[in-house]
């Protein structure tokens, strides 16, 4: 486990309203030499403070659809929204310009939350549902201290249509090793190459720790997906990437992987600015960028297929039938990149689904998923 985390929370400031919360209970009895405050409202900032995690009463929707884009091939991704920001500090990260308030900020409300978490699913029986939390803040960054993956996991288990997907760049999982997960939720580690998170991601677990954690969950019936978002073009990256693929490779099974996504690094122009400011040693701003069909500034396409076109190749080494997809990018590049277009097979969501079937055996019937675990 990462330490540098624990040192950061020194401060807790709660929202009376969930001040009894299971969360803060947690908080309380794994943080003890924290400093916990309630207040009747936590105050937005525009100040960022060291240390400090809030803990409000979340009243928006948990539960809600990936903010995707209908110019570039979407996932179908669903977000169970747990909280905002990241202390991770990543120099391209888009929480940077995304969030008004740049404190670490969870919710408390727990039991709403986790009846929303089984409402929508059960709204739609004949839907395959795929959800995650790492799409605002890192799944398992806080997760140690507010044992929320302790109500999460064992909750999907127990809902037939649906997986959950923990996205980190930790190596936090000692908590997931008891938690009766029924092979419903998958662990998925952002990955990069070593040059790339030593330079942009210097705070969170280095590679060799993150395929630990990778291990380890395996071997506790787990299974996994890994994320290559954002690549970045830079002095090396063919032998870089290559190198993080062979050590994936090394450390897990390919047949527990049930996808991998690429993704090349892309920002909202205003983003350029606050990197140069909080990052000046990162030259990641300083490529061959374009704007794209949706304002995002890009790498040329070329670049864009050289980096995917590398990828695919080795990954198909290992697996030819394991699932890679590309995040946020059109039919085009799909096309130069795979030979065929998401729309050839159903669609990304219908793809994706379709893996989650093959590999884990959730959304079949349960005597063809018996009959799948026994041959398995």
């Amino acid at each position: 486990m990462n330490p540098r985390v624990k040192k950061i929370v020194k401060n807790v400031l709660v929202e009376r309203a969930v001040s009894e919360s299971p969360v803060v209970s947690a908080l309380r009895e794994r943080l003890p030499d924290a400093s916990f405050n309630f207040v009747d409202k936590v105050p937005e900032s525009s100040r960022k403070i060291p240390g400090l995690l809030e803990v409000v009463h979340f009243k928006g929707r948990f539960w809600r659809s990936c903010p995707g884009t209908k110019i570039y091939e979407c996932c179908g991704y669903q977000i169970v929204h747990i909280g905002t920001q990241c202390s991770l500090d990543c120099t391209y990260c888009i929480l940077q310009s995304y969030f008004e308030s740049p404190n670490l900020r969870i919710f408390g409300n727990t039991e709403d939350l986790l009846a929303e978490v089984q409402a929508v699913p059960r709204s739609s029986p004949q839907k395959l549902f795929r959800a995650g939390t790492g799409e605002f803040t890192d799944s398992l960054l806080l997760d140690p201290w507010t044992g929320l993956s302790e109500h999460l996991v064992p909750l999907f288990a127990r809902i037939p249509n649906a997986v959950l997907e923990l996205k980190t760049k930790t190596d936090h999982v000692t908590q997931l090793e008891k938690l009766n997960h029924g092979g419903q939720t998958l662990v998925s580690w952002s990955l990069n190459a070593d040059d790339v998170i030593r330079s942009e991601e210097p705070r969170s677990a280095p590679l060799k720790a993150r395929l630990r954690a990778a291990q380890r969950c395996a071997d506790w019936g787990y299974f996994l997906g890994f994320h290559f978002d954002p690549m970045i073009d830079y002095p090396g990256w063919r032998e870089g990437y290559r190198r993080t693929l062979h050590a994936l490779f090394d450390a897990v099974d390919p047949s527990r992987v049930v996808w991998i996504s690429l993704g090349a690094f892309r920002f909202m122009p205003e983003l350029k600015s606050i990197i140069q400011s909080r990052h000046p040693q990162s030259r990641i701003v300083t490529g061959e960028f374009i704007r794209g069909l949706d304002g995002k500034m890009r790498y040329f396409r070329d670049i864009r297929v050289a980096l995917y076109t590398l990828m695919v190749d080795e990954i198909r080494t290992w697996d030819p039938s394991l699932t890679v997809y590309l995040c946020m990018e059109g039919p085009w590049v799909w096309k130069r990149v795979f030979g065929f277009e998401p729309s050839e097979r159903g669609g990304l969501p219908a793809m994706l689904d379709q893996a989650v079937r093959d590999r884990m055996g959730v959304g079949i019937s349960s005597r063809a998923r018996g009959a799948k675990n026994a041959a398995g």
